[in-house]
């Protein structure tokens, strides 16, 4: 039976070549070109396949001990033209061959897996502190933009109950004086008359409707100065303004008076929305009418006498007349019912007795007058400081 023929590719040409084993001598030469260029072949496989080896691929390696020698060659000349994809080839077939052990080592893999998962567990801190919300957090306020003041529709603050804070408030900043005209203040719930005094405001009772624990306090804020910021199309506005009325409106924070409302609003007069700190009145232009006096109130006697300050430093915390040529001290207290006044004892009002009026205000220095007792029993007297020191 005759031997089939081989194939192989010349060496020089490129072409196949066909070798027909056992013909004549004619076709030796043909022959033998044919056994030359199969030595080559396999010469040129061996030296692909020692350079995969000297380059350390482990698996092609295996696999060429595995497979049997043509398919080697044939898998080193496809890892030639493209590394990749006999790589990907040589680990299939690795793979499928050597399935057995494979599945067999398949165990050992999940003890592998389950070792390595209790010796590095995942710590649930660890894992918060990548996604805690303080990484995610934007910048803190004190890197933030600082606040500028500006609104649209700033003369439309929504009405709500005033806020305090620990130095004064925040709310609904309104005006109930003319823009135009810049009338000065004619007393108000302080009782104070008429007055000089241009930048004046009333403050609100209530926190929430009826409560009276806003700072009006029975008339005790009288005399004391706000500053006062306001939100406006162009930022933050401010003024200063001296207390001498109480908020009539049930949402009032701050309620100015008509000049310090015209520095804030402009012409579009309507509920802003702001903030206020109670401050000293030292040194702050608008605010003073007249000198610092004690005023005492129409009606007075030597049976009855009430009295107030006016144009005060601050706000007025006590009152309280010490006997000069007597050791007797009295410690008035504020009127119920007529707000922003204090009793004079009887026993003061009938003696010429020298006495000093110690009055302590919310901040700064005391004044002090010095006066006799029957001075406090003269109805609408206005007892200037500087006219009482000595």
């Amino acid at each position: 039976m005759a031997e089939p023929p081989s194939l192989a590719r010349s060496a020089m040409t490129g072409k196949a070549l066909i070798c027909y084993p056992g013909r004549s001598a004619g076709a030796s030469f043909f022959i033998l070109d044919c056994m030359r260029n199969l030595a080559l072949v396999f010469y040129f496989s061996a030296l692909v396949s020692a350079g995969i080896v000297a380059c350390g691929d482990d698996s092609s390696s295996a696999n060429a001990a595995d497979t049997p020698s043509s398919e080697s060659s044939l898998l080193s000349s496809s890892s030639a033209d493209d590394s990749a994809g006999a790589k990907s080839s040589s680990s299939e077939k690795a793979s499928s061959e050597s399935k057995p052990s494979s599945s067999s080592a398949e165990p050992n893999s999940s003890e592998n897996v389950a070792k390595s998962s209790e010796s590095a567990p995942v710590s649930s801190s660890s894992v918060a502190s990548e996604v805690s919300s303080s990484s995610l957090a934007p910048a803190s306020s004190g890197n933030s933009t600082p606040d500028d003041g500006k609104c649209t529709a700033c003369d439309s603050f929504t009405a709500a109950d005033p806020e305090l804070t620990e130095k004064g408030g925040k709310g609904s900043v309104t005006t109930y004086g003319s823009i135009t005209a810049k009338e000065t203040s004619l007393g108000g719930a302080c009782n104070y008359g008429q007055t000089n005094i241009q930048y004046y405001a009333a403050i609100h009772v209530n926190v929430s409707p009826g409560d009276e624990k806003g700072p009006w306090n029975g008339g005790a804020a009288c005399g004391g100065c706000v500053h006062v910021k306001a939100r406006t199309p162009d930022g933050w506005k401010e003024v200063t303004v001296r207390i001498t009325d109480r908020c009539p409106d049930a949402n009032c924070g701050v309620d100015l008076g008509g000049a310090p409302a015209s520095d804030i609003m402009g012409i579009n007069v309507g509920r802003y929305s702001g903030e206020w700190e109670f401050v000293s009145c030292e040194g702050v232009e608008g605010v003073w009418g007249d000198s610092t006096s004690i005023w005492v109130k129409e009606g007075a006697s030597e049976f009855w006498s009430i009295i107030h300050v006016r144009n005060p430093k601050d706000m007025v915390k006590s009152i309280t007349i010490y006997g000069v040529d007597t050791r007797d001290v009295h410690e008035l207290e504020m009127v119920v019912g007529t707000e922003n006044f204090w009793t004079v004892p009887q026993s003061v009002l009938q003696t010429d007795n020298r006495y000093r009026v110690v009055v302590k205000y919310r901040t700064g220095t005391d004044d002090e007058w010095k006066i006799k007792g029957s001075d406090l029993a003269e109805p609408e007297a206005n007892l200037y400081l500087y006219e009482h020191r000595d």
